[in-house]
C-alpha cells in the first residue's frame, strides 16, 4: 500500500505507545524513510517497544544512506566478501530468490540508475528542484552476487551495487510480527509506509482491516479483511520528485535503467509473506497493464491494478477479500 494508501484500526493523537481495550498495543516511529506502525493484541507494553527497536536496528542495518550500514559496506567492499548480519545475509537471499522468480523485473543492481535519477539522498530532501546526474543504463543483474550463509558473507562483482529497499520494508514487517507473536502477542500487525504483514488475532472479531486508497485521490478503493498475510502497494505517484517537465519516480525498469512508463499508476498485491508481496507488486508493475493480472495469479497472489486511465483491474482472490 506504499505512501499512496493507509490502514488504521484505533486512532489517537498521542504518537508514543498506547494501551486499549483488547489489550492492544500499538506504537508508530519513523523509520525506513517512512512512518511505522506496529501493533499487537495481548503480550505487553515492553514487547512493543522492544518490537520498536528492532525495527529500528534493521533499518539501520538495510539503509543505503549511511556508511556503516550492511548494505553500503556491501557495495564498497564490492569484489570481496563483506561479512555481514544474518539478517542481511537472509535479506540478500531473497532479494536473489525473487530476481529469479520475477525474471528480473524485481532487481536490485539498479541501484546506478536509481541514483542516475537524482534519489541518491533520503526521500524527504527530494523536490520539484532535483535533478539527476544523466541517463540510466540496464541494470547488471545479479547473477554475480554470492551469499555464504555459514560464513554470514556477502559478495557483490566488483564495479556493482545493490540496493535492497524493494524488500526490505516487507521482511522487517514479517521479522517483526514474528517477533511479537514469539515474545507472547496472540496477533500483530506491522506498517511501514503501508506495506504491512499481519498474523493472528485481530483487535475486533472478523480480521485486520486494511484501507487501500487510490494513489492520486483521498478516497478508499477498497478495505480488505485479511486473518494473515501481506500487502504492498508499488506506485509512481506519492514518490516522485524533479520539475514537471522531467518527473522521476523510484521504480526503476531494469531492462531499460530509466523510471518505468507501463500505463499503471500503482498495483497492490496480497501475498503471504511481506518480502514477496513487495517483490510481486513490483514485476506487477513492471509487466504492465496488459499483463499484471496473468503475473500475479500465475504467483498465487491477489492484487488490484490502477491503470493510468483509473480504470481497476483484479487478480486473483482481490473481491473475495474485501470487507
Amino acid at each position: 500500500m506504499g505512501a499512496a494508501n493507509s490502514w488504521s484500526l484505533t486512532r489517537t493523537d498521542d504518537p508514543r505507545l498506547v494501551l486499549v481495550a483488547a489489550p492492544f498495543y500499538e506504537t508508530r516511529l519513523s523509520t525506513m524513510g517512512t512512518q511505522a506502525h506496529i501493533a499487537a493484541v495481548h503480550g505487553d507494553a515492553g514487547l512493543i517497544e522492544d518490537a520498536a527497536s528492532r525495527l529500528t536496528d534493521l533499518h539501520r542495518l538495510w539503509t543505503r544512506f549511511e556508511e556503516a550500514s550492511d548494505v553500503s559496506r556491501i557495495n564498497a567492499g564490492a569484489g570481496h566478501p563483506v561479512a555481514v548480519s544474518p539478517e542481511t545475509v537472509l535479506l540478500v537471499g531473497l532479494a536473489l530468490d525473487a530476481w529469479e522468480q520475477t525474471d528480473g523485473r524485481y532487481d536490485p543492481s539498479v541501484l546506478p540508475a536509481l541514483l542516475a535519477t537524482g534519489y541518491d539522498r533520503d526521500f524527504a530532501e527530494l523536490d520539484d528542484t532535483t535533478v539527476g546526474s544523466g541517463e540510466g543504463s540496464p541494470a547488471p543483474g545479479c547473477a554475480g552476487v554470492l551469499v555464504d550463509v555459514a560464513a554470514s558473507t556477502v559478495t557483490v562483482p566488483a564495479g556493482h551495487t545493490i540496493d535492497v529497499s524493494g524488500i526490505a520494508k516487507g521482511l522487517a514487517a514479517d521479522l517483526v510480527v514474528a517477533d511479537l507473536l514469539e515474545g507472547g502477542a496472540i496477533g500483530a500487525c506491522v506498517n511501514i509506509g503501508g506495506d504491512l504483514r499481519v498474523e493472528g488475532s485481530s483487535p475486533k472479531p472478523g480480521g485486520w482491516i486494511i484501507g487501500v486508497e487510490h494513489p492520486r485521490a483521498q478516497f478508499l478503493l477498497g478495505c480488505l479483511r485479511l486473518r494473515f498475510g501481506a500487502v504492498a502497494t508499488s506506485s509512481r505517484v506519492k514518490r516522485s520528485w524533479g520539475p514537471a517537465d522531467a518527473r522521476q519516480h523510484h521504480i526503476i525498469d531494469p531492462f531499460t535503467g530509466r523510471p518505468a512508463d507501463t500505463g499503471v499508476q500503482a498495483v497492490t498485491v496480497v501475498s503471504n509473506e511481506g518480502w514477496r508481496a513487495e517483490a510481486l507488486t513490483t514485476a506487477a508493475f513492471l509487466a504492465g497493464a496488459d499483463h499484471a493480472v496473468a503475473l500475479l495469479e500465475a504467483e498465487g497472489a491477489s492484487g488490484l491494478i490502477v491503470r493510468d486511465d483509473d480504470t481497476l483491474a483484479f487478480a486473483g482472490a482481490w473481491t473475495e477479500l474485501l470487507a
